[in-house]
């Protein structure tokens, strides 16, 4: 091994800048190289729906890179050779490692509709960046995406969204800000069904619709229709289980996202539902680890930007306390440092937080929402409840004994940050009635 540390990152995405921030700042001897798929600098994906809105240009999502880091755009990884290691690229190129950082992250699911792939006849390989998909479909995931989106959303447009989750909603709303006649249909029974219960479903539902988006629940897309009239095999809808045709000229499919394994698996790694990591984040391979959507630690698979924010900085202590990496400089991360052993990832508590504005400006009130935990009490668990149709309040906590478990929270949030930094700790609840755990101020 040579002085320096040879570490290449494949993706170029959200846990790739941040390894790379935490690398940089603690003056760790890693000669870095990213090799990332997309053409363009990362961003911060979890403001994709405000690109769309067009309430932020992609200048402004996109993330720092330090300038010491070597990154490949548009560069796509084919093979890892794990024998020399080396990754093997499109462009006939190969790069060496001494550490393999695997931030592949996931790919959008794209549900397999009657008409979706008409000449292939099945779904294409990555299924990136809607490649096959006829004219007028897209998946909503990458910044490509989005701006591809944005480029046919003309005001007074047919869209159909396919799927109300996290991703679902965000669009559907995204695009009835920019005037676009927009249907968001969903198979399951409520919206946001992972994060949210029914009551506060129905008040993100009355929320779509006073932006103007029509809104349907236990609806099941079969099939997608194209124009035949000239030929141009264009969206023309989407055909519903019962025959019901929803016109459309945009279809957006926000139907959850899959891991990508595939240069894992190919590679003789352990692959389950994504790439098995331990609490090093270490694959089988001892010299390759994995980070952010594409990783499964402890049989979870999480896909949150958090997550991956929180496995890069558990990374970056586990690269800087290796040989290799300065004795004099301490990591600037929590916790570990480079002379000792470094603390391990043991899981993310992940909070989902939405806010969405009225638009255009002034059209109705802004709908904040967070959920985070376990929202479904289980025996014994008390449950705190404060309800404002009027208001569009709605607040829900699960307590079990002195410890906060979950909780939802739609409209004035003046008390998350309070909720959740208790819940993330772990930590004992204030001898208050519960009642006052869901004030304004939060009660903490």
């Amino acid at each position: 091994m040579t002085s320096t540390k040879r570490v290449v990152v494949i993706g170029g995405g959200m846990a790739a800048a941040r390894l790379a921030g935490q690398l940089s700042a603690a003056g760790s001897a890693v000669e870095l190289t990213v090799v990332g798929e997309e053409p363009h600098a990362p961003y911060n994906r979890v403001l994709l729906a405000e690109v769309l809105a067009g309430r932020y240009g992609p200048e402004v999502v996109a993330l720092p890179v330090p300038s010491a880091v070597r990154w490949l755009r548009g560069v796509r990884a084919v093979r890892l050779d794990r024998a020399e290691r080396l990754v093997r690229c499109d462009d006939g190129s190969s790069v060496p490692y001494d550490t393999l950082v695997l931030a592949t992250g996931s790919n959008p699911v794209l549900p397999p509709l009657r008409g979706l792939f008409p000449e292939a006849g099945g779904p294409p390989g990555p299924a990136r960046g809607g490649r096959g998909l006829p004219r007028g479909v897209h998946p909503f995931r990458t910044l490509s995406d989005c701006r591809a989106l944005a480029q046919e959303a003309r005001p007074g447009a047919r869209a159909v969204v396919v799927g109300g989750g996290l991703l679902g909603v965000s669009a559907a709303r995204a695009l009835a800000g920019r005037g676009i006649r927009t249907v968001l249909a969903h198979q399951g029974e409520h919206l946001m069904e992972r994060q949210l219960d029914p009551r506060a479903s129905e008040l993100l539902r009355d929320h779509l619709a006073a932006l103007g988006v029509e809104v349907h629940t236990e609806c099941r897309v079969r099939g997608l229709r194209t124009r035949r009239a000239g030929g141009d095999g264009r969206a023309a809808g989407v055909e519903l289980a019962d025959g019901y045709l929803l016109e459309a000229e945009l279809v957006v499919l926000a139907c959850g996202v899959r891991p990508r394994t595939g240069l894992a698996r190919a590679a003789g790694l352990e692959v389950r539902r994504g790439i098995v990591v331990d609490d090093a984040l270490r694959t089988s391979d001892p010299a390759v680890h994995a980070v952010g959507d594409c990783a499964e630690h402890g049989g979870v698979v999480y896909g949150l930007a958090g997550a991956a924010q929180d496995q890069a900085d558990a990374l970056a202590r586990v690269l800087l306390a290796e040989p290799g990496a300065p004795a004099d400089r301490p990591p600037r991360t929590a916790g570990g440092t480079a002379r000792g052993a470094p603390a391990p990832y043991t899981g993310t508590r992940a909070l989902t937080r939405l806010t969405l504005s009225p638009l255009p400006p002034g059209r109705g009130r802004a709908l904040d929402l967070a959920a985070f935990g376990e929202t479904v009490p289980g025996p014994g668990d008390d449950v705190v409840h404060l309800a404002d149709a009027t208001r569009s309040v709605y607040r829900k906590v699960v307590v079990r004994g002195d410890r906060l478990v979950g909780g939802i929270l739609l409209g004035d949030l003046d008390g998350v940050g309070a909720l959740a930094r208790t819940w993330e700790g772990d930590e004992p609840l204030p001898s208050a009635p519960l009642l006052h755990l869901i004030a304004n101020d939060g009660g903490l």
